[in-house]
């Protein structure tokens, strides 16, 4: 088994453990611990599990940018420049889009769609190509505490459980 076997057996390991840790933390938590704030967010906890599940969302959306990115002349260093200095504007989308789409996603709802987004990314994740695997591209570091200047597309498939462990830690539900 080659190393980038047993990376696509990790990933797919990581993204099946953070999708039976949210359905436990959907299933246990009540709606008063759902409407809590959480631990250093300004978030509640209903809002901070829609963003723990929006991070796969993008990542399902990133994938193709990724590899159209990566083939431009500078591997994507101007576009991750240019993604850099909009970081306020992107802060307030992602606050606000979290808020509101927690609103859009009853409890139900949201299981659903993170065992969808699972599902398309563990198809996408097998059918990618070996050698996209290594390929890397430049990253808007200031975007997330997670993204490196410069990440593989193995690392990009790592990223959102890296996101949802993160997050998870900032809950302050019972469940978690």
């Amino acid at each position: 088994m080659n190393s980038n076997d047993r990376d696509r057996q990790a990933i797919r390991a990581e993204f099946e453990g953070a999708r039976a840790t949210f359905h436990a933390l959907l299933e246990s938590a009540s709606e008063e611990e759902l409407a809590r704030p959480s631990n250093g967010t300004r978030w509640t906890n209903r809002q901070l599990l829609f963003h723990m599940m929006f991070g796969y969302m993008v990542v399902r959306a990133l994938l193709p940018l990724v590899k159209i990115v990566r083939r431009l002349p500078d591997s994507g260093r101007v576009f991750a420049g240019l993604l850099d200095a909009a970081t306020a504007p992107f802060n307030i989308i992602n606050y606000w889009g979290s808020c509101g789409g927690s609103r859009l996603y009853s409890r139900q709802r949201m299981g659903r769609k993170f065992d969808a987004v699972i599902a398309a990314l563990e198809r996408r994740l097998a059918a990618e190509p070996e050698a996209n695997m290594d390929r890397s591209t430049a990253f808007p570091m200031r975007w997330d505490p997670f993204f490196k200047s410069k990440m593989t597309l193995a690392a990009v498939y790592h990223y959102p459980t890296e996101h949802f462990d993160f997050h998870e830690r900032q809950l302050t539900l019972s469940g978690a």
